[in-house]
Order: structure tokens, then C-alpha cells, then sequence
């Protein structure tokens, strides 16, 4: 029985990959992009201006709260030795 349900399984996982697979790319064509040059107007830096500077501190932080976890895992280890 466990040997059914496995092959079982696995052809309901062929059957929606090759069913589910070909419906998802019947899509219409994109629209088309917008005028104007692609809404922008004159020199924009690079990046397009995006504000960087509210995520770098969170950033900074979940790389030291990740680097310290690695360096207590690491001593753990060590100590075990």
C-alpha cells in the first residue's frame, strides 16, 4: 500500500506540473510601456534617487546580530574540542 500511494504521488505531481504549467503561461502580451520616456524627465542620479540610507541601519544590524551568532557557534565548537 505504501508503495501505491507513493507512486500514487508522484504521477498527481506529473499531471498538475504538466496541467497547471501551460495554463499559467496563457497569458495575454504586457502592456505597452508608458509614455514620456518612461516617466522620467531630465537627469535622475543613478538608482533613480531610491533612498538607501532608512535601510542601512537594519541592514548593518541583522549583519552583526548574524556575524555573532556564526563567531558563539564557532567558540561553542571550539570549546567542545
Amino acid at each position: 500500500m505504501k508503495r501505491f500511494s507513493h507512486i500514487l504521488g508522484v504521477l498527481l505531481l506529473f499531471i498538475a506540473l504538466f496541467t497547471i504549467t501551460p495554463a499559467s503561461r496563457a497569458d495575454g502580451p504586457p502592456p505597452p510601456p508608458p509614455g514620456g520616456g518612461h516617466g522620467g524627465g531630465g537627469n535622475a542620479p543613478p538608482g533613480g534617487g531610491a533612498p538607501i540610507q532608512d535601510g542601512l541601519p537594519l541592514l548593518l544590524l541583522a549583519a552583526a546580530t548574524y556575524a555573532g551568532y556564526k563567531a558563539k557557534r564557532l567558540w561553542r565548537k571550539q570549546d567542545d574540542k
